[in-house]
């Protein structure tokens, strides 16, 4: 009865949110307007002075802005987190005949949609701006069950920041001082055997280049390539310390 209890609440959940989004669709820029924008900068800014061996820099390039939206998209789950703590919507929700972990759930299972609008979104622009995938279906299909595992296993990493960061504002600009080096100092835009040694060590190893690595094997080749098993166990590891980390800091902060 319990987890029957938990599906429905977390389905409520969802629905919830989405009725947000639809009221306020300025949520979505994140995961719509800003990707086109980083495609089509990269795309015709830096396309013509980066050389890829082996293809074209917009092929190189489409694997580096999925994961990094989807990176983006799932630490921003903590912002949307502490706004309902900060406006009193949990104190709500902990009113209702509803299993309080459901907030959590409902809350990323949400974010893997909007994750999946911006796979599709930038998928489009990218095909209209000269991207052309070689991996198949197969390929495809694969590279989008990665980048969800990594975003939902990220989404997790937010749940536990926006429940120990007191106010959405700070929250945003420590996801920005965190996200954004670590997606430059990886093989999202430019490959790593460009950088100097000491950067160059901690970009190959990081879970951004790993999952990125992954990814465009996945949709240029067909092929897992030889990272798909270090991004798995990032993301599996990820998603393993922080679940029950970002409901141990919910309902420590939620229960006060």
């Amino acid at each position: 009865m319990t987890v029957r209890w938990w599906v429905a609440d977390t389905l409520e959940m969802v629905k919830r949110n989405l009725r947000h989004i639809r009221r306020t669709p300025e949520l979505l820029l994140d995961v719509t307007l800003q990707p086109i924008m980083f495609v089509i900068l990269f795309r015709y800014v830096f396309g013509g002075a980066i050389p890829i061996e082996g293809t074209s820099y917009v092929n190189y390039l489409m694997a580096g802005i999925f994961v990094q939206t989807i990176a983006f998209a799932g630490v921003y789950t903590g912002v949307l987190l502490a706004n309902d703590l900060k406006n009193g919507m949990i104190d709500r929700f902990r009113s209702l005949p509803m299993l309080q972990s459901s907030v959590l759930t409902g809350r990323t299972l949400t974010d893997l949609l909007r994750a999946m609008l911006a796979v599709s979104v930038m998928t489009v622009v990218g095909l209209l701006v000269g991207f052309r995938p070689q991996g198949g279906v197969g390929g495809a299909a694969l590279s989008i069950g990665v980048m969800l595992t990594f975003g939902f296993a990220l989404s997790w990493v937010g749940v536990a920041m926006g429940s120990l960061v007191r106010t959405p504002e700070a929250l945003q600009g420590l996801i920005f001082m965190t996200v954004f080096p670590l997606t430059f100092a990886s093989s999202a835009f430019v490959p790593t055997d460009t950088m100097p040694d000491w950067l160059r060590v901690f970009a190959e190893h990081q879970p951004l280049t790993l999952v990125t690595n992954t990814v465009r094997s996945f949709i240029l080749n067909g092929t897992p390539g030889p990272d798909v098993i270090p991004a798995l166990v990032w993301s599996v590891g990820a998603l393993v310390l922080f679940f029950p980390v970002g409901l141990w800091a919910y309902r420590r902060r939620t229960s006060r």
